[in-house]
């Protein structure tokens, strides 16, 4: 029998049970509906650093699908765990047009999977091959037809997060007006929109 597809969340939020979580959290149960194998990682439970823009990592030639950070934290081990996965959910709430500072934090270390020695004029992406797909899902507190013109930046930064770690996206969902009040929570109807996209993404991986 063959192993069940895995899908990795990776979660922006510094909310848990809220809005993002309750979504991540609905898509993976539709994930797991559909056959997948899941796991969370929480950005703010891991210990990740500020990238230095020192540009080690992108110095170093032929070593396949990103270069090697000098910063000793756990990035390395998320980024192992993006590389077993076929699938991924990344989740950000918009705050002040974009994705948090911790989503943005994971984002600039991942610049290792460009190569640009000294002296080239621009960077270079190592691999473009898109092998895994994604489902992206962010929020924000104005109306979501709004926040689709006004503030696009959540969804191109997870959509840029998701192509450099080889991924498609196939659904990219976006919650509004989710800041009504202090405890404000995800309708049933926009769990069901989690949940199926959720149970798609894990059956397109079968």
């Amino acid at each position: 029998m063959a192993a069940a597809r895995k899908i990795v969340a990776i979660v922006g939020t510094y909310r848990k049970g809220r809005v993002i979580d309750t979504a991540v959290s609905e898509a993976l149960c539709g994930a797991e509906d559909g056959g997948a194998a899941t796991e969370t990682i929480y950005l703010i439970d891991r210990h990740i650093e500020f990238c230095t823009n020192c540009r080690t990592c992108m110095q170093q030639a032929d070593v396949g699908r990103r270069g090697r950070c000098v910063l000793d934290d756990e990035m390395e081990a998320v980024l192992q765990a993006i590389d077993e996965a076929d699938g991924l959910v990344l989740a950000s709430p918009v705050n002040f047009y974009n994705v948090t500072a911790v989503t943005r934090r994971f984002m600039e270390r991942l610049v290792g999977h460009a190569y640009w020695p000294w002296g080239q004029p621009a960077p270079k992406v190592r691999d473009k091959t898109q092998n895994k797909r994604a489902v992206t899902i962010t929020s924000s507190a104005c109306p979501a037809f709004f926040a689709r013109i006004a503030m696009p930046g959540g969804r191109k930064a997870l959509k840029a997060i998701a192509e450099t770690l080889g991924a498609k996206v196939q659904t990219s969902l976006l919650f509004g007006m989710v800041a009504q009040s202090p405890d404000a929570t995800l309708n049933d109807k926009d769990r069901a929109k989690a949940f199926l996209a959720g149970r798609r993404l894990a059956k397109s991986l079968a």
